[in-house]
């Protein structure tokens, strides 16, 4: 991300300035993977589906969040910890651009009890294996 784009971030709030925590960044990254990993085993459902839509997300969201630590960033909200990820070099980056609806999707199932579909938990499930997983490899690359 350009540097004028960050700073415009840290002016609106939306990200704050730390220093880089490695010990917070691998706490974060050994959550996140305990959590996908157990809910991943999880059978697909309609009594499971929101559980795991929420759970994935939030893992996916925290792929986000330990990427800006390891800029030396907070992120604020959950748009920027999601726009970081869209920036990244991966296999298959163009499935990144369903963050949003994802988001959406999420934001519907904890503050308007909308519920999620078992279509929508494969869906959040693929986005996880094709990209959750790179990405996670990648971050624990650089915090060797």
């Amino acid at each position: 991300m350009k540097k004028e784009m960050i700073d415009s971030l840290v002016k609106k709030g939306a990200l704050r300035a730390r220093e880089k925590d490695l010990y917070r960044i691998k706490a974060m990254i050994e959550r996140l993977t305990n959590n996908s990993e157990f809910i991943t085993k999880l059978p697909v459902r309609a009594e499971s589906s929101d559980i795991i839509f929420r759970e994935i997300y939030e893992s996916i969201r925290q792929l986000g969040d330990a990427k800006w630590w390891l800029l030396g960033y907070e992120p604020r909200t959950h748009d920027v910890s999601l726009d970081i990820l869209k920036e990244l070099e991966i296999k298959n980056k163009v499935k990144l651009n369903n963050l949003d609806r994802i988001k959406k999707i999420r934001h519907d199932l904890n503050y308007r009890g909308i519920g999620t579909i078992v279509e929508q938990a494969k869906e959040i499930l693929e986005l996880w294996n094709d990209c959750g997983k790179e990405i996670l490899s990648n971050l624990l690359k650089e915090i060797e």
